[in-house]
């Protein structure tokens, strides 16, 4: 192998052994069974512990072996870390009872695959939080504001970079409902706590001459009140400072512009750094200078009490005025606890929340719809496996390598992340995959191509990759671009496709350029392979494209119009109840209903959209129906289903109103975001290429979401939260068609200095044509196989990716190309004068060789 192989194949297995390690344990073990597993230390002592803490669960006084063994060790001073040496804890933590916690929350974690399943395919944890009441004086328009605004920061709290797929949403005018993947009450029963906490954070001033301790409670000092400091001794034990604190803070949380977790340099421990305003900077800067001045005048030390929520953090001394805009909370956290509390501090409540119920949740998706799923995915990628194997032969062993690898590593990055994988996400890996064969695709082509001209292998793979870097560069980071503006302007759903888009995006690049061409350098240079076969279709295709493209683009338009008609005509009956919100019922049964039957009936009496999840309250044995349906059709429904199943013995117990899932603020979020994407995308082509290739891609971009959006609702199917991701990724597969056609089209320009526009757009078009059919095929093969075999929501969405492959093939030859056409009134010099290197002209070359 040669030095350049070597480094390809030191990068690429560190990278697939960094996923691996994050993808483990890839399946739940039981916590008991896994400390039992991970105790090295005293283990008859151990095994005592595990026997009393399930004798407390046979004996239902705790709901899990996990809070039962964390109440004997409280009560009998156990420090449970003794059974686990081989753990290493932060430093810091003397105290047993927080050490037990940091360690039982850390062996929890270990004992759960980083990858969780959703809330589709596992269900979680759920729970109301009820804002009070308001006063009568509150304008409704200023308290739904507020709801909304919560919301918005529990979703940032849950889910900051929206990947863990939870559900949130308004119930009723002063309730939110929080659906929390993955979890469970038994192990984590304040999981409500950090989303429903305030994050009040005031900076006031401490009491300079009287102590809490000495002084008569009828002395109090007037405006202060008595916070203690929690601070713990040598041995580990909690010992309370009290201070008299002011009631009129100093300053607020409003002047802190952002809080992060950082290693304490004194402390031992991690602790909470504060950055102030501009505006917070400065008046920290002026409090902290009328401390150290009234120090001077009485000559005393000033202390400065940060308070959060109404509980005393820390006090330091102030002896100087402190400028630099920053401040720090201390009080020996551990790192989570510490990053946990930045994020409420980045977030904070206007809105107290009081928790109002909490209950498990079971899967809403039935157990056949999770198997046909599934199924359908894996079909989907065994039919795009045999296709590469058939069509491209030993290249396509090498791409399928490529694509399970990417897989792994797309998988890994997502798990690092704390990533959730719903039944949609499963189908949007796989569509993923569809994609990102694509890049090795278009170097096959090219490889294809410089062996037609009769190179030898080792020097058609090496111009092969060269040729078609710029086009997968190109398309790359437009579609990256893309990406980077839906994580920069989007929220919830939005940004979290922007997430995965990236991490496709760098993925494939990372596969196509390291992986694939480690192996193919490694064949060749070993003379393993001194052949390279493919099947080939469309050998050297003369069609004029552009002869056909008005009627081509005023028939793509005319569907646009009506389906825009058919959305104008239907108003907000084109969201399903993800967006429009909807009715709950909340039903008690004697016999369980199948949820797969609900759903069955619901579509039979064309009942319209019909959610059944189970939920258990906690502390309680027995199951709840909770059937979300459209708004005004929750009665139709209970009937069909009293009808359907007479002795099921249904009664309603409660009604709700519930608000959407995918609210206003994500909504406008993922229009700003797609209208600046579209500038960015027509600015870096512009750039990159030259104006009219970018009018060209933003029209044919925007030419597909209004095509694909209007056909999905002409088939009389309802927008729900997946469809947000399915559109997006129409966008990405889109512009990435659009870009590897352009680029031809550069380089032929280029290369052939005497043909006519229109014979270089025919001629580029051609050229590629063979790699869009193979990428569309494959990409269709995937996507055909969900819609086929999965149901319900995977379905829609791919029959939204199905419609979006053959518009966005279609768009990039009769859309994009003929307004690339038409913007240069078909005239190459018209592109040639606006173009930041002219071509490369024979008769030139020629003159500098003569030189």
């Amino acid at each position: 192998m040669t030095g350049n192989m070597y480094w390809k194949l030191a990068v690429a297995s560190l990278v697939v052994t960094w996923a691996v390690v994050n993808l483990i344990p890839f399946r739940d073990t039981p916590f008991e069974e896994y400390i039992v597993q991970e105790a090295t230390a005293h283990e008859e002592e151990f095994l005592d512990l595990i026997d009393r803490a399930q004798a407390n669960v046979d004996a239902q006084e705790q709901p899990s072996v996990f809070m039962a063994m964390k109440r004997i060790a409280a009560e009998e001073d156990v420090d449970i870390s003794r059974f686990f040496p081989h753990i290493t804890l932060e430093r810091g933590l003397v105290n047993i009872e927080r050490r037990n916690d940091v360690l039982m929350a850390e062996l929890l974690r270990r004992s759960q695959p980083k990858l969780q399943r959703g809330l589709d395919l596992r269900g979680g944890v759920a729970f109301i939080l009820r804002a009070g009441e308001p006063d009568e004086d509150v304008d409704p328009r200023r308290r739904e504001d507020q709801l909304n605004q919560a919301i918005e920061i529990i979703r940032s709290r849950a889910d900051g970079l929206g990947v863990a797929e939870p559900v949130i949403r308004p119930v009723g005018t002063n309730r939110i409902e929080v659906q929390l993947p993955g979890l469970t009450t038994r192990d984590n029963p304040d999981a409500a706590s950090e989303l429903q906490r305030p994050a009040l954070l005031e900076f006031s001033l401490v009491h300079r001459e009287l102590n809490p301790r000495a002084t008569p409670e009828d002395d109090h000092p007037p405006n202060y009140r008595v916070l203690s400091l929690e601070r713990y001794d040598d041995e580990g034990r909690v010992q309370e400072i009290p201070y008299f604190v002011h009631r009129i803070p100093e300053m607020t949380g409003e002047s802190v512009s952002n809080a992060f977790a950082s290693m304490g340099e004194m402390t031992g421990g991690y602790e909470v750094i504060l950055e102030f305003t501009s505006e917070g900077g400065r008046r920290f800067a002026d409090l902290t200078r009328r401390i150290a001045e009234e120090n001077r005048r009485t000559n005393t030390i000033g202390q400065l009490a940060i308070v959060l929520d109404g509980e005393l953090y820390s006090a330091p001394t102030v002896r100087e005025e402190i400028r630099g805009g920053r401040a720090s909370i201390t009080g020996r956290f551990t790192q989570r606890e510490a990053e946990e509390l930045a994020n409420v501090l980045n977030n904070p409540l206007d809105l107290p929340l009081e928790l109002e119920e909490m209950y498990e949740v079971g899967p809403t998706l039935a157990e056949d719809s999770i198997r046909q799923g599934v199924n359908a995915a894996l079909f989907g990628a065994i039919l795009v496996i045999a296709f590469m194997l058939v069509y491209y032969m030993f290249a396509g062993v090498v791409a399928c390598i490529t694509l399970g690898l990417n897989l792994v590593i797309i998988l890994g990055v997502l798990s690092s992340l704390g990533a959730t994988l719903t039944l949609p996400g499963i189908a949007g890996i796989v569509l993923t995959m569809g994609i990102a064969v694509d890049a090795n695709i278009l170097i096959f082509e090219r490889i294809r191509e410089e062996l037609k001209l009769g190179k030898k292998i080792k020097t058609a793979l090496t111009a092969g990759y060269e040729k078609a870097l710029s086009a997968i560069v190109d398309a790359n980071i437009t579609t990256l671009l893309t990406a980077g503006i839906l994580i920069y302007f989007g929220s919830g759903p939005v940004k979290g496709f922007g997430v995965t888009l990236a991490i496709g995006v760098f993925t494939s690049m990372f596969g196509a350029l390291i992986i694939s061409r480690f192996f193919l350098e490694l064949m060749v240079n070993s003379g393993f392979l001194k052949k390279l076969s493919m099947l080939c279709i469309l050998r050297d295709s003369k069609i004029d494209f552009l002869q056909y493209r008005k009627p081509a683009f005023m028939a793509s338009w005319l569907i646009v119009a009506m389906g825009i008609g058919v959305i104008a005509y239907k108003g907000d009956r084109i969201y399903g109840i993800d967006f429009a919100g909807g009715d709950e019922l909340l039903i008690q049964f004697e016999e369980r209903l199948p949820t797969a039957e609900i759903e069955r009936i619901a579509s039979q009496e064309n009942l319209g959209e019909v959610l059944p999840v189970y939920q258990s309250m906690i502390g309680e044995d027995r199951e709840t129906l909770r059937l979300q349906t459209e708004f005004d059709r929750a009665g139709e429904v209970f009937g069909a289903l009293e009808a359907a199943f007479p002795d099921a013995g249904l009664t309603v117990v409660g009604e709700n109103r519930i608000g959407p899932a995918v609210g206003q603020e994500i909504q406008r979020n993922a229009i700003i975001a797609i209208g600046v994407a579209l500038i960015g995308i027509l600015l870096y082509v512009a750039l990159r290429f030259e104006m009219g290739y970018g009018v060209g891609a933003v029209v044919a971009v925007v030419h597909d979401l209004l095509m694909v959006i209007g056909i999905f609702v002409l088939s009389g199917r309802q927008l729900s939260a997946p469809m947000v991701a399915a559109i997006l990724m129409v966008a990405g597969y889109s512009i990435n068609d659009t870009i590897v056609a352009f680029d031809r089209m550069r380089e032929e320009l280029g290369l052939d200095p005497n043909s006519s526009l229109k014979d270089i757009i025919n001629k580029s078009i051609n050229r590629v044509l063979p790699r869009t059919i193979i990428t569309s095929v494959t990409t269709l093969l995937a996507t055909t196989s969900l819609f086929v075999f999965g149901g319900g929501v995977i379905n829609d969405f791919s029959f939204t990716f199905i419609v979006g492959i053959l518009t966005g093939t279609f768009s990039s030859i009769f859309i994009a190309s003929p307004i690339f056409f038409w913007w240069h009134k078909g005239d190459r010099r018209h592109v040639e004068e606006r173009k930041d290197v002219l071509p490369n002209y024979e008769w030139s070359s020629t003159t500098k060789a003569a030189r």
